[in-house]
């Protein structure tokens, strides 16, 4: 009886894996070129770097530093992809408060520096 109960177990294990054998995926595959990489992260770089340059604010002060629009535009275009990248980032990275949060920045740590005692900033008038 043990026997007949493996060799059946054992026939429909097989019989199913024959079957499976037949819906087997086949995985396409391709040379992906790296200008096709390239172009998609420099032209998101550069929709990044366009929308910064875009706002009321920004247009004023460059206006005010005396810088045309468009020598920006041609400069921006000129520039290699690992820089106009690191560009991108830079202005997605940037504080957004401007000189008011470096200005708060340094003083939470001369704050800090002040109660670890590694400098005197707030003297005793004594």
């Amino acid at each position: 009886m043990r026997s007949t109960a493996w060799r059946s177990t054992i026939a429909v294990v097989l019989s199913m894996a024959l079957v499976n054998m037949g819906f087997v995926n086949v995985a396409g595959a391709g040379i992906v070129d790296t200008a096709a990489l390239v172009t998609s992260s420099r032209d998101a770089d550069l929709a990044s770097i366009r929308a910064h340059l875009d706002r009321a604010e920004v247009r004023q002060q460059l206006e005010a530093m005396g810088v045309d629009p468009v020598s920006v535009e041609a400069r921006i275009a000129a520039l290699p992809d690992h820089e106009l990248h690191r560009l991108a980032q830079d202005l997605e990275n940037a504080p957004a408060g401007g000189l008011l949060a470096v200005l708060g920045v340094v003083f939470v740590v001369l704050i800090v520096l002040e109660f670890v005692g590694v400098i005197d900033v707030f003297k005793n008038g004594r």
